[in-house]
């Protein structure tokens, strides 16, 4: 395995987006480059534009990258789509391999340092909520102790305790609802974004981590409207 690889990250979950540059290599991982995406940047047919100028402003050439990130879910089932099609389109033109990373520990890893629980929560729409619990563990990675699951807003709510720390876009809506002594981190660690994408990806590869380019698809954790109207019509 070579020591240094040239890491393109994508992440398209939410509404808006970002991609970034990052040099992996043995003694670790640096950001590049990133440019956060608008709404209307973050479309299939502006994505495609927005990678070359960034592979421009890292001088970089497409076929020099090695390793492409994208978050594959939770989130939103368009923004996925794009990200994960534009990731494996571009892996398989230039050769690069390809690694799928969980949104929520995206959010997870941008957090501060601490021993406090912490909760990755996203919009799931119809009062729910995408959420994840994490602990530290000492100097080490962060511990999953709530796998990645749908459930209602009131329920997580419930489940909050003192001392809890919450991050992720869907505290736009629930802010007032926290309960007191729940700590909300700062709004701009709320989105997540393509460096964090970037580092969980080369910590993963330098740990064995390979998806196949083929197979690599969105996690989207539920059905899509049209599919439950399709089941429902059985």
């Amino acid at each position: 395995m070579q020591l240094a690889k040239r890491i393109l990250a994508i992440e398209t979950s939410g509404r808006h987006g970002s991609v970034a540059t990052l040099w992996g290599d043995a003694s670790g991982i640096r950001n590049i480059k990133q440019i956060v995406l608008t709404d209307q940047q973050r479309t299939a047919r502006v994505l495609a534009p927005s990678l070359q100028m960034l592979l421009k402003e890292t001088d970089w050439s497409p076929c020099s990258v090695d390793l492409v990130a994208v978050t594959i879910g939770p989130g939103s089932f368009t923004g996925l789509r794009i990200g994960v099609t534009a990731a494996k389109t571009f892996a398989y033109a230039v050769g690069a391999e390809v690694i799928g990373i969980n949104t929520l520990d995206v959010l997870a890893v941008q957090a501060p340092s601490s021993d406090a629980a912490l909760w990755t929560i996203l919009d799931a729409q119809r009062q729910e909520l995408f959420a994840a619990k994490f602990r530290a563990n000492g100097s080490g990675p962060l511990q999953v102790e709530h796998e990645t699951s749908i459930i209602s807003q009131e329920a997580w709510l419930a489940e909050l305790q003192g001392g809890d720390r919450v991050t992720g876009t869907a505290l736009v809506q629930l802010t007032k609802r926290v309960r007191p002594g729940v700590e909300l981190l700062p709004q701009h660690l709320w989105q997540p974004k393509a460096e964090a994408v970037g580092r969980i990806a080369w910590d993963a590869y330098q740990s064995g981590q390979r998806d196949d380019v083929w197979q690599l698809a969105p996690k989207y954790y539920r059905a899509s409207a049209a599919e439950e109207k399709a089941a429902a019509r059985k």
